[in-house]
């Protein structure tokens, strides 16, 4: 099976070639057929060689497929690592990416560009593919900027609304300023080692620089401007919610196994570095805790259903680098599969409420589905129970409350840390059943016109168990001792260990998180289901109000980008509106020309001015070295 390792991401690379080349040409299940059966296949590939990979336990598998070039001893290769932490993330790509492909055949039925999307779909996945499974930096950064492409062409798929095209550059921009960070940050690697080799250079960091150097401060650093850009975290956060604009598929595929992904992965994927700068990974773990916070606080005012995802998705991502930042390395990444399970059927719920109710997203406008869709209501339920941590029974309780420990309990937490983490589960479960209230109680106010189909209902079926059993592969001392996932990454990712005095304490803190999740589900139904009337007696308080516009508009990010960046490159492109730098440039091209024809003028074949310009020439040196 080793040998097969190239064909996972090079399934989905095919799918999208032929799909650009003769999509226009094959019928719509053809193109179905090609787009989901290349993912298809690539997920089994994923999922036996998974199965070989834990009963044979190897440290990794590689695969050198070819060199890519030479040049002065650079001699990266196409070549692919897979291990433990690579393994979790392939997974998720191509298991989830191909439940995602399966409800988009129903989703996108009657659209134009149906082969468009697919191609563009699986080159999304086999992009993320290659950034995972990359053994050098030079190939990850290539799928790096390849899942940055795709989400431009997919965000901006209906690029014929000007919202959406301004979305999907909106994305494309924000995130290249992290992007040229990350660049920078290579640039510095190769220089100190003199490859991108990921395990060279992680064996060779320990001894090359000493914990604290300025060089390993400054390379996470720049590593980790790429990881907040492509994860939508402070301060690079801003494109994440408008990137809605695309189909609800597409939100799924970035949100759940994609692009917003790749930062966690990166920092996980060098880990060395940024153990070798204790500043710069704690700074990973107070901006995964500010922005946590900020984004729960903006979901709590949003109404556009997508947009309440969106600002969930930015805030547990802010949980994935709150984990990476003390060092709980796997507790990270085990929130990042069970997040993608939870967060793809979220989406995928809502994709199937936005066709029923006739492409409304205003969750206002909603109301009354719980009986009209009881397959999406069921399952939208599982997935917002296990978003909002709900105790014993959901996946998201076991993997969010391991973040919540270890960022009090870990060598590296501290009480503010876990403070914030805490108020940030509370926040996550009052927005989170807001929308449920809000969507599937209360009176209905849109007509349903579309009841979805078996493409869309089993898959989100498959992501319910999931986000149910998923928790239960890792679970605290205390509720059974269950390590399985810890002990799959323990060969890649370095463990943690826990402050004694509050390990034995430590079901104090899980009831704490219990409580906190419990009372925002309570808040909730206070506020939205059984007593309205007091959200709006509060919402009649100016501050309140203040507050709700502020955080609606996400803290005013935007606002001061436009006031510090946009406007003032908008103002100096609009000098230009009269050519004055066109003018400057072409007044260096009118003097050329002008000296031309000065100097032209001394040619025109006629012996006796040559003469006369020799002698008076002549004359003038004379006269000069005379006087000088």
């Amino acid at each position: 099976m080793e040998n097969l390792l190239w064909l996972i991401p090079a399934l989905p690379f095919l799918g999208a070639l032929l799909l650009i080349l003769f999509g226009s040409r094959l019928s719509r299940m053809l193109v179905a057929i090609l787009g989901v059966g290349s993912v298809g296949i690539s997920a089994l590939i994923t999922i036996l060689l998974g199965v070989e990979f834990l009963s044979e336990r190897p440290a990794f598998y590689h695969q050198e497929v070819w060199q890519w070039f030479s040049v002065a001893g650079f001699t990266p290769s196409i070549a692919f690592h897979l291990d433990a932490l690579s393994m979790v993330f392939i997974f998720v790509i191509t298991f989830v990416g191909f439940l995602i492909h399966i409800y988009s055949t129903a989703y996108m039925a009657e659209d134009a560009d149906f082969s468009r999307f697919f191609a563009c779909m699986n080159l999304f996945v086999g992009s993320m593919l290659m950034l995972v499974m990359a053994d050098n930096l030079l190939l990850l950064y290539l799928g790096w900027e390849g899942v940055g492409l795709c989400s431009y062409l997919l965000i901006g798929f209906w690029y014929k609304e000007p919202a959406k095209g301004y979305a999907a550059r909106k994305a494309f921009i924000i995130t290249r300023v992290g992007d040229t960070a990350m660049a920078i940050g290579l640039f510095m690697l190769f220089q100190a080692f003199g490859t991108l080799h990921i395990q060279t250079i992680l064996a060779e960091a320990p001894e090359a620089w000493a914990v604290g150097s300025q060089m390993a401060l400054i390379v996470a650093l720049l590593l980790l401007g790429g990881a907040v850009g492509k994860s939508g975290q402070l301060p690079l956060q801003t494109w994440l919610p408008d990137a809605m604009a695309g189909p609800t598929p597409v939100s799924a595929l970035i949100h759940a196994a994609t692009m917003v992904t790749a930062g966690v992965y990166l920092i996980a994927r060098m880990f060395v570095i940024f153990e070798l700068s204790p500043l710069a990974q704690f700074l990973v773990a107070v901006i995964g805790a500010v922005t946590l916070l900020i984004a729960g606080f903006s979901a709590l005012t949003q109404y556009d259903l997508k947009r309440v995802l969106a600002y969930s998705t930015i805030s547990q991502i802010g949980y994935m680098f709150l984990a990476l930042g003390v060092g709980a390395w796997s507790a990270g990444i085990f929130h990042f599969m069970i997040h993608a399970f939870f967060k793809a059927l979220l989406f995928l719920c809502a994709g199937a409420i936005i066709l029923a109710l006739h492409h409304e997203q205003d969750m206002r406008k909603m109301g009354g589905l719980r009986d009209k869709m009881p397959v999406v209501f069921w399952t939208f339920l599982i997935g917002a129970a296990s978003l909002a941590a709900l105790p014993i029974i959901t996946a998201g309780f076991y993997s969010k409350d391991q973040i919540l420990w270890y960022a009090l309990a870990g060598e590296n937490g501290n009480i503010w840390l876990y403070i914030a983490g805490l108020a940030g589960a509370f926040i996550t479960s009052i927005y989170t059943f807001r929308m449920v209230f809000l969507t599937f109680y209360g009176e209905s106010k849109t007509h349903v016109g579309h009841l979805p189909g078996k493409p869309i209902t089993i898959p989100l079926i498959i992501l319910a168990i999931l986000s149910v059993v998923g928790g239960f592969i890792e679970l605290p001392h205390n509720f059974g001792h269950v390590v399985l996932f810890s002990e799959l990454l323990a060969p890649v990712l370095p463990g943690i260990t826990a402050n004694e005095m509050l390990a034995a304490n430590e079901w104090v803190f899980q009831v704490l998180a219990a409580l906190v999740s419990l009372g925002g589900i309570f808040i909730a139904y206070l506020f939205y289901l059984k007593s309205p009337s007091l959200l709006q007696s509060i919402k009649r308080s100016d501050t309140a109000m203040a507050l709700h516009r502020f955080w609606h508009s996400g803290w005013g990010f935007d606002a001061l980008y436009d006031a510090l960046l946009v406007r003032p490159y908008v103002f100096l492109s609009t000098l230009n509106k009269r050519d004055i730098i066109d003018s400057f440039y072409t007044g260096l091209a009118r003097m050329a020309e002008g000296f031309h024809v000065m100097l032209s003028a001394t040619q025109n074949g006629v012996l006796r001015n040559y003469v006369m310009g020799i002698v008076v020439g002549a004359i003038m040196i004379l006269t000069l070295s005379l006087l000088l």
